[in-house]
């Protein structure tokens, strides 16, 4: 048979179908929300927004939602390159359906990239890190290269000097107040932290007591975990970064998940510890004054720190993840 008559191939088997997306799947989301869900038809993937897990308190417009989708996207792109797939993505496919977020056709990819297989056998290890952090390592060498991977995604990554950092904190300070009496943010977050025996939301084992938080002071405040003091000597000298775009649509949302993924898994890869913050950003005013701290035409989406853990340490449990059969819909 001459090359000409070769059938093309229609794309991943099904065994590699469900490995690529059950490592995905490890993709972070607000609050483990995990709110998409996938489609294959034929030779197409395509993602969907699970709306039933939109935070309506926190998140009314479901901007945190779709930066959680393309983080999933990204992940999935990530774990098919290293199952020997390119993807071809086509963002935003169908106006007439907005909860469809991508479509993904297939082509072989014989020799991915090195860094990208890095990558993706990071994602098993990348776990979001809220303990007080050193400076991160390497810092140098690290950053251009964190910035080179978020470039193709038309946002950018801009870094917070100590001037920053004070206001941050008065500001991180000022929307933990804000929401401290909203009843329905509170019972919202506490739907989604804090429980055992699940396959979503953030595990008590994953949050940190309050005299760790004391000792963290630009960081989310959620429900305490019971009395600890891990990296007693510690306080947090980790890096302030923001990933801006210049507009605020919902492709912007979506490549901002993106973006946040490659630098997570890029981290992970060069051993930071990284923490993902949405706190400031939820308020309005918490994104005026990050874009005031960087340029006032951006649009601040996602505040992240990055930082060193202790050498020997031993690694968190991973946060629950669903099923896949809860995630994956398979049309004949």
């Amino acid at each position: 048979m001459t090359a000409m008559n070769v059938p093309p191939v229609a794309g991943p088997d099904h065994r590699t179908m469900l490995a690529a997306l059950r490592l995905a799947s490890r993709a972070p989301s607000v609050h483990n929300t995990q709110p998409w869900r996938w489609v294959l038809c034929g030779d197409a993937l395509h993602l969907y927004t699970d709306t039933d897990r939109l935070l309506t308190v926190a998140d009314p417009q479901a901007r945190q939602l779709i930066i959680s989708c393309g983080a999933m996207l990204h992940h999935a792109r990530t774990a098919f390159g290293a199952h020997g797939w390119h993807t071809d993505t086509n963002r935003l496919p169908d106006p007439e359906q907005p909860n469809l977020l991508a479509e993904i056709r297939f082509r072989p990819w014989p020799t991915p990239p090195a860094a990208l297989v890095a990558r993706a056998g990071a994602i098993d290890c990348r776990r979001t890190d809220r303990l007080p952090m050193d400076a991160p390592k390497n810092w140098d060498a690290v950053l251009p290269h964190l910035r080179m991977l978020v470039s193709p995604h038309y946002l950018e990554l801009l870094t917070l000097d100590d001037d920053a950092r004070t206001r941050l904190i008065a500001a991180s300070r000022q929307a933990t107040a804000l929401r401290q009496h909203d009843i329905e943010y509170q019972s919202e977050i506490g739907w989604w932290t804090g429980h055992s025996e699940t396959f979503e939301g953030v595990p008590q084992d994953a949050l940190i007591s309050d005299a760790e938080s004391a000792r963290v002071p630009v960081g989310r405040t959620f429900p305490a975990a019971p009395h600890s003091a891990r990296r007693p000597e510690s306080e947090d000298r980790a890096a302030l970064l923001v990933l801006c775009s210049e507009t605020d649509s919902l492709i912007d949302w979506l490549r901002t998940g993106e973006a946040l993924s490659a630098v997570l898994l890029e981290c992970a890869v060069a051993e930071l510890a990284t923490c993902t913050l949405t706190h400031i950003t939820e308020l309005p005013t918490g994104r005026a004054l990050l874009a005031n701290l960087v340029r006032p035409t951006y649009r601040p989406q996602i505040l992240l720190r990055i930082g060193t853990a202790p050498d020997g340490e031993r690694k968190p449990p991973p946060t629950p993840r669903r099923p896949l059969n809860e995630i994956l819909t398979i049309e004949r």
